[in-house]
């Protein structure tokens, strides 16, 4: 899994860089490219709960393995349409919402299967690998590589994910199976109320799911408009571009690599708290940076809270649900969170438009502090416990 992890990660890095520098080249309308953004997130809104009750159901490696292939083909249609020049935002818009419904599966998968093969006092740890792995390869590795690509010819990047996809899913088909009991399975619909059910009862992982929807939502209105911030307003080309997204990310790394080390010394919700603080002050500043390097820091320190953020969110998942359950929480938790991408990203398009390349970061910040400030006293209270 960690190989299988890194490998595509790599991929999803130099596809990310690539994405949308293949957009302005066909369009500087932000509305346009926001298209592109939330079409990939879609699929968490319309499939997360049918497919967390597949994963419940399935055997959750051959999931996995076969959402990675199915993307494979994907990515490489895009190369092939990329090196003929045959691409438009309709075209990037419907492969992006393809791959985002493999992403549903597999990623749902992924979370819910790690429990099985991790004892639980090591999650934190387990999670803290894997999503340093997941940062090296798909913010540190990838983007400065696709970039670099994309420079010599449109359809490199594209081919590398193709590839990376094709090896991860070999990778993953060598894993053991944890196939689910052979007894007959509820219904579809009794299976996903069934998942439904935890979250909605427990006030704390409610109050996360919430938070995350808010807090997703904010990301992706700001973030929407960061490549036409970088390129157009702070004069980068895409080699500074790919830069700029891997500097970031070494504090996604950072995070990635101590989270262990600050819940054990910290705890897991004043962990989390310090961290939804620092990312509403950090998103402000983000639409306020007079250059490149002041924007890249405050990235980075973006990356790192959010990276500290969803680890003890997962690991505090995985410990509170059980195994034959955790797909469908998995699924309700993601389609909450998630659902509102696709919403994000295109309220971004359209205050960049209306309100200039700055606005979107600093407009985010102010409603994800106003999210904190209304969920502060479940947090309190889930800390004194």
């Amino acid at each position: 899994m960690w190989w299988a992890t890194g490998v595509n990660g790599v991929g999803d890095g130099a596809f990310a860089a690539a994405v949308p520098l293949l957009a302005v080249t066909v369009t500087r309308d932000p509305r346009l490219v926001s298209i592109v953004s939330a079409a990939t997130y879609l699929p968490w809104l319309l499939l997360s709960l049918p497919a967390g009750a597949l994963v419940d159901r399935h055997d959750r490696v051959a999931l996995m393995w076969r959402a990675q292939a199915i993307q494979a083909l994907i990515v490489a249609g895009i190369a092939i349409l990329a090196a003929f020049g045959r691409i438009g935002i309709p075209v990037l818009a419907l492969t992006a919402f393809g791959l985002g419904a493999c992403a549903v599966v597999f990623g749902n998968a992924a979370q819910a299967v790690l429990p099985d093969v991790v004892p639980e006092p090591l999650l934190h740890q387990a999670n803290g690998y894997q999503q340093t792995i997941t940062t090296a390869g798909a913010q540190f590795a990838g983007p400065p590589l696709g970039s670099l690509l994309f420079a010599v010819a449109a359809a490199l990047p594209f081919g590398v994910d193709a590839a990376s996809f094709a090896l991860s899913a070999a990778l993953l088909a060598t894993l053991p199976r944890h196939g689910r009991e052979r007894t007959k399975p509820p219904p579809m619909r009794t299976a996903i109320a069934d998942g439904l059910r935890r979250p909605i009862r427990h006030e704390l992982l409610r109050t996360l799911a919430v938070l995350l929807g808010v807090n997703t939502f904010c990301f992706h209105l700001g973030n929407v408009s960061l490549v036409l911030l970088a390129t157009q307003t702070l004069r980068l080309d895409t080699r500074g571009y790919g830069l700029l997204l891997a500097g970031a990310a070494i504090g996604s790394l950072l995070g990635g690599l101590v989270s262990a080390r600050l819940v054990a010394r910290t705890g897991e919700l004043p962990t989390l708290l310090a961290a939804l603080v620092t990312n509403v002050i950090v998103f402000v500043g983000i639409g306020l940076s007079p250059n490149a390097i002041v924007l890249g820091a405050l990235l980075a320190a973006n990356g790192f809270v959010t990276t500290l953020w969803s680890i003890v969110t997962v690991s505090l998942r995985q410990r509170s649900v059980p195994s034959e359950l955790l797909g469908r929480v998995n699924s309700v938790y993601r389609m909450l969170g998630w659902g509102l991408i696709p919403l994000g990203a295109l309220a971004g398009g359209l205050v960049a438009d209306t309100f200039g390349l700055r606005a979107p970061y600093p407009v985010a910040g102010v409603l994800r502090g106003i999210a904190l400030l209304a969920a502060l006293p479940v947090l309190i209270r889930a800390v004194r416990r």
